[in-house]
């Protein structure tokens, strides 16, 4: 008489289905959030514009930041010493 083995087999591999949905739903969210802030941001900005006291000190004022953050020069050293490449041991 044959005997049935009803306890199933352990997977080799984990399942990580679940731990990746909750991360892709996570950042899905984040972004539909700094999305809503952004489109926010973009309002209050052509509504600003449109005001003429506001819209000078408003153009002013990014036209600064865009000098000072985006069309600056960064060293290459600078940008690997931020990212931690010289702290760790090089590996190939």
């Amino acid at each position: 008489m044959k005997t049935l083995n009803l306890i199933p087999m352990s997977a080799h591999i984990d399942n990580q289905q679940d731990r990746l949905a909750e991360i892709f739903r996570q950042m899905d969210n984040q972004i539909i959030q700094e999305s809503k802030v952004a489109f926010l941001k973009i309002q209050s900005w052509q509504f600003a514009v449109r005001t003429p006291e506001i819209g000078a000190t408003y153009l002013r004022e990014a036209a600064s930041m865009i000098t000072q953050s985006l069309l600056s020069f960064v060293p290459n050293n600078f940008v690997l010493s931020e990212e931690g490449y010289y702290m760790n041991p090089i590996e190939n």
